[in-house]
């Protein structure tokens, strides 16, 4: 390995290991549903989902799923709805 490249390495680690030094502004998932496939995006502080569900209820299972997975970098914006507390 390229030896300006192991001290990158070791950077990326220590980052990692430090969450609170990113926070997700903007990003798109496909998700794997039980029923179907759903795309799930977060831009401009809103969520949205292709599902069903998310065009009544403006929120859904495939939405509160990410909110768990992403707490520690989802801004404050972000919020969280019924049962997505980390705690949970």
């Amino acid at each position: 390995m390229h030896s300006s490249l192991i001290g990158k390495v070791e950077k990326a680690k220590r980052y990692a290991q430090e969450p609170d030094r990113v926070t997700l502004s903007e990003f798109s998932a496909d998700f794997r549903g039980e029923h179907d496939n759903y795309t799930v995006t977060y831009k401009n502080n809103n969520w949205h989902c292709t599902c069903k569900f998310f065009a009544q209820w403006k929120t859904c299972s495939h939405i509160m799923a990410l909110q768990r997975l992403f707490s520690g970098v989802l801004p404050v914006e972000a919020g969280t709805f019924l049962g997505t507390d980390a705690t949970d």
